[in-house]
């Protein structure tokens, strides 16, 4: 009966220690998942809004420049001018030395005969009154063209402007589309990203990457494409059942849709490469579970079998076990609160110095002010790093005895270089930050890594307060150190934002105890902050209304304020 016992309960521990810690284990991998691939899929989807934004821009400042040097042409010499075949040649070639994408030059009168024209084809004397070209940039005052054939029986589209004078003539320039191609196509996304143009009838003004010829109809945006406002991001069925992720805008005034597309598979690629690794993990935690499940259960069953005197022993043993366990948990808690945001923070910084060094060295970037201050920011930001995994050390020796490097702290040199971090991060939320160093205040004892810590934990906390009551707009900041008149110096820390209750304004210095949501804050900030003023021999003071604001007083005692 004994050993059926202990066979029951071997069964019931097995079960337990196996079953608990797989549902939370696969639970905690599900959710993690999800959420990694909700924030991917969004990831993508805004990446993919920003590249079709930005070729969107380049292609109609491209059309915007050609129609701008034909009205500068209209605006700059007459119609006589322009109609003598020998200028006309010559003003071909400026307009092709400062671009390419000049063919030729025509211009015409009102009764749409070609009067002139520079270029390959024999086009001069030919009649285009019923082309419907022309008939748009009469009516418009300027048109872009679909692409056609024309008498010259080749592929291609023109820019149109049209003068009106008293002798109302029209001056056009046709656009080399194989140059016009290049720049529509030239977009990289992954393995399989391109870029193309379709016209309202649902037919390709430019070329696919993945094939399509001028004038054909695109056969997943065939027929007649619905308009929309701004960028529409969306998964598309292709005609093998292939799936893409598709970006679409329309330019030139609704006549034309640009299309940037992905395969989804390539779009998705590290979320397909997550689900490999998350489905391995998976496989390999449960086994680990199962087997070290069993062989625990074997040893405490082995062991309640052959000492019965050793229980005492046995749940002391569980009970530091359920400690370091909490230990364990707690210790993967701050790695997931802080470890694992600085390495993605890192990698990012390094991935944004490659690919600036890649447009370097592609002379896609020139050094200017703007790349400059961008350098200044990568390196700030790695400073920054650098100093929050100082702090998780700090953390981690919250607690122990240590002594403070005690040294005489210059305010002049040290706050501005705490404060220009703070401006930067401020403007760009839209927050209006003001400091001010009394003059009567030089110099200060203390530690300086302790007390920037603390300052830049303030100072942070008040941001995140503002962006929560005032989002972009409206938020103020203010940081004066002065003197209080009792021998101390004062760091007054006070903003407009969303402010503490009442209940919670007595718990903002306890371990743990933190207001923003899960993932956004440890609640370790402020009690840090606390013990290191109490090591320095100051405090700190909180004031709030909630709605109105919060000001944080930190008073440090000083001997000789200079």
């Amino acid at each position: 009966m004994k050993n059926n016992g202990y066979k029951r309960l071997h069964k019931y521990i097995i079960l337990s220690m196996v079953l608990a810690p797989v549902m939370i284990y696969v639970g905690a991998l599900a959710i993690g998942y999800i959420y990694f691939a909700n924030s991917l899929e969004s990831s993508t989807e805004s990446i993919m809004e920003r590249v079709i934004k930005d070729h969107r821009q380049m292609i109609e400042s491209f059309l915007e420049e050609r129609k701008g040097d034909l009205t500068f042409l209209q605006d700059t010499y007459t119609y006589d001018e322009l109609t003598n075949n020998q200028i006309l040649a010559q003003i071909l070639k400026q307009l092709q030395k400062k671009s390419p994408a000049f063919i030729d030059l025509g211009i015409f009168d009102n009764n749409g005969l070609h009067v002139a024209y520079q270029g390959p084809y024999d086009l001069t004397g030919r009649q285009y009154k019923k082309e419907g070209w022309f008939r748009e940039v009469i009516e418009q005052g300027y048109y872009i063209s679909d692409v056609f054939l024309g008498f010259r029986k080749v592929p291609h589209f023109v820019i149109a402007v049209v003068m009106n004078s008293e002798k109302r003539w029209v001056i056009r320039a046709t656009i080399d589309t194989y140059l016009f191609n290049t720049l529509v196509e030239h977009i990289s996304i992954g393995k399989t990203g391109e870029a193309y143009i379709v016209n309202a009838k649902g037919m390709l003004q430019t070329q696919r990457r993945s094939g399509g010829a001028l004038m054909e109809v695109d056969e997943m945006n065939g027929g007649m494409p619905k308009y929309h406002e701004g960028i529409k991001v969306f998964m598309q069925s292709g005609i093998n059942k292939e799936e893409f992720l598709t970006a679409t805008t329309w330019l030139n005034n609704r006549s034309w849709m640009l299309v940037v597309r992905q395969d989804k598979q390539d779009a998705f690629q590290s979320l397909h490469s997550a689900s490999y690794i998350i489905i391995l993990l998976s496989i390999v935690g449960i086994l680990i579970i199962i087997v070290v499940s069993f062989f625990l259960s074997t040893s405490i069953i082995r062991r309640m079998g052959e000492v019965n005197a050793e229980k005492d022993q046995l749940q002391y043993q569980l009970i530091r076990a359920g400690g370091l366990a909490e230990l364990g948990e707690m210790a993967t808690g701050f790695a997931h609160e802080i470890n694992n945001p600085l390495q993605i923070i890192k990698n990012e910084q390094t991935l944004i110095r490659m690919n600036l060094s890649e447009l370097y060295e592609e002379g896609q970037v020139n050094n200017s002010e703007v790349v400059a201050e961008l350098e200044d920011s990568l390196n700030q930001i790695g400073i920054q790093i650098d100093r929050c995994a100082r702090i998780t050390q700090a953390i981690l020796k919250f607690g122990r005895k240590s002594e403070a490097e005690i040294k005489t702290i210059s305010l002049k040199e040290f706050i501005p270089q705490i404060t220009v971090m703070i401006e930067k991060k401020a403007a760009v939320h839209g927050i209006e930050f003001y400091y001010q160093l009394s003059r009567g205040i030089q110099t200060i004892k203390g530690d300086p890594s302790q007390l920037q810590q603390v300052i830049l934990n303030l100072l942070n906390n008040a941001i995140d307060a503002v962006i929560e009551k005032h989002s972009a707009t409206g938020g103020k900041i203010e940081f004066f150190i002065r003197p209080d008149g009792k021998g101390n110096i004062s760091f007054v820390v006070t903003d407009n934002g969303i402010g503490i209750t009442q209940e919670n304004i007595d718990k903002v210095f306890t371990p743990f105890f933190t207001t923003k949501p899960v993932g956004k804050g440890t609640g370790l900030g402020l009690s840090v902050c606390f013990g290191i003023i109490q090591k320095m021999g100051g405090r700190m003071e909180v004031t709030s209304n909630p709605n109105e604001g919060t000001t944080f007083n930190v008073l440090l005692p000083n001997d000789k304020v200079n």
